[in-house]
């Protein structure tokens, strides 16, 4: 008999990456729509869990219609092997059981979880927390035998999320400020992380004490526990090798795991850089750093951010422009702990090259911004357009200003150049078809490259012409 018998829907890994949109939805659960949501595991004594123990506080599925609803997942473990450092592994597996269910759906982790229910599956019985409850239960105590015990509490009940919500957050803070002690330097080997892969099936998050992972939730920390605990699982040891590159940071046995990993799609990763061989992106990240040409900086966009940003796209587009397990120059998924870190964007100029912050985030990260740029990042507040960031930029003194003096100083050094290729005429219907390979250009936007493949040009005459500078 399945373990699964008594759920009223399939549950298996083959469900994991259903995507469920909005028409075909019961009830959605978080999401952008909703302020307070998580998901948090905390380690309790033997005598603290109930084992088993399924509780709903608030409303349950079979109570509710269809919008989006304030949401908590809060568990509870026990074990003679359970330890703290624990919580955020076994918290990071929420993520990956509920979508082995049939018509429910699991994006992201902590602070920023989304959970929606198929109007199918609710059709077919699945109208109540217990049964995603009995799911994870007997998930969580076949895949990790450490777990002795377990209780699972589902909250909808707005209130008693919010103040949930403030315990979630200072025990996400503790876990976060823990790791911030070590370098990577000092560390004898990263670890690696394939949890997104039924979303981004190129994607490995390389972990290292000064780069967490993408989606925020684990730590050098926790991935050297997670590893030592399920040695066979999605989060595994990586050796470092030698060091090829400390600023961009490239590390040979890195690049040999995320090779293999990744199916040999992704063969390098420079982990400090927008630029090159960046970090894949899976689609869990908290934020994501966009280059912005006009201005040769970043910006930052975090999830929870509604407006458009000033380029005047959204989050959801940059997300979609940058997720999926692919290398995307300009395009970085990254965690805001990892804007905490020395590392941060090292290969780019780091926090001098950022220009264009949300609030909310410069709230969470201001004691790690250098004191100088305080006044001198752009918000929602003060910019929502190009012209708007450029003018900022100018009246507060960003350093971002040097690299644009820089650029124009070394275009004037060079004169005008003109390159002319001759191409003999012949009648459009005998004309012959020509592969041309255009070389890189670079100007003062920063190095980004147009590539032009299997495109056929015909032309009497081509001319490249640098412009003056007016």
């Amino acid at each position: 008999m399945s373990m699964f018998s008594d759920i009223p829907v399939d549950v298996g890994i083959v469900y994991e990456g259903e995507r469920i949109r909005w028409p075909d939805t019961y009830a959605e659960f978080g999401g952008p729509r909703v302020e307070y949501k998580f998901e948090l595991v905390k380690a309790r004594g033997m005598n603290e869990v109930e084992d088993g123990k399924i509780t709903i506080i608030g409303p349950d599925l079979n109570d509710l219609e269809k919008k989006s609803y304030p949401f908590g997942i809060y568990v509870e473990v026990a074990g003679k092997e359970i330890e703290e450092e624990l919580e955020g592994v076994i918290e990071r597996r929420i993520h990956e059981y509920i979508n082995y269910i049939e018509g429910v759906m699991h994006l992201n982790q902590r602070y920023d979880i989304w959970i929606r229910i198929s109007k199918r599956s609710f059709d077919k019985g699945l109208n109540s927390f217990t049964y995603i409850g009995k799911v994870l239960y007997r998930l969580f105590k076949s895949e990790l035998p450490i777990i002795e015990k377990i209780q699972i509490t589902f909250i909808t009940d707005p209130e008693k999320v919010k103040e949930k919500f403030k315990e979630a957050m200072e025990t996400y803070e503790k876990r976060d400020a823990r790791a911030r002690g070590l370098t990577d330097e000092e560390a004898d080997a990263f670890y690696g992380c394939t949890l997104c892969q039924s979303f981004a099936p190129t994607h490995v998050c390389v972990i290292t004490p000064q780069r967490y992972s993408n989606c925020g939730a684990i730590s050098w920390f926790d991935g050297r526990a997670a590893a030592r605990v399920d040695p066979k699982g999605p989060i595994f040891r990586i050796n470092k090798g030698e060091c090829t590159d400390p600023v961009k940071g490239e590390w040979t046995d890195v690049d040999e795991a995320v090779k293999l990993k990744s199916g040999g799609e992704i063969k390098r990763v420079w982990l400090y850089t927008a630029f090159g061989y960046p970090h894949t992106s899976c689609g869990c990240f908290e934020a994501v750093a966009f280059y912005i040409p006009e201005v040769d900086g970043f910006g930052i966009v975090h999830r929870g951010f509604t407006e458009n940003t000033p380029i005047g796209i959204s989050f959801s587009t940059i997300a979609d422009s940058t997720a999926g397990g692919r290398q995307v120059d300009g395009f970085h998924g990254i965690s805001i702990e990892y804007m905490r870190s020395p590392k941060f964007l090292q290969a780019d100029g780091g926090w001098e090259r950022v220009v264009w912050v949300p609030q909310a985030v410069i709230e969470r990260v201001k004691d790690f911004i250098p004191k100088h740029l305080a006044d001198k990042i752009a918000t929602e507040n003060e910019v929502k357009n190009i012209e708007e960031l450029k003018q900022f930029l100018i009246a507060r003194s960003h350093p971002i200003i040097k690299r644009w003096e820089a650029a124009k100083a070394e275009i004037i050094e060079k004169p005008p150049e003109e390159e002319r290729v001759e191409v003999t005429a012949t009648p459009p219907a005998t004309m012959p078809t020509t592969e041309i390979t255009v070389p890189t250009i670079t100007g003062v936007t920063g190095g980004f490259k147009i590539v032009l493949k299997n495109v056929k040009i015909h032309a009497k005459e081509i001319k490249i012409v640098r412009s003056k500078e007016k």
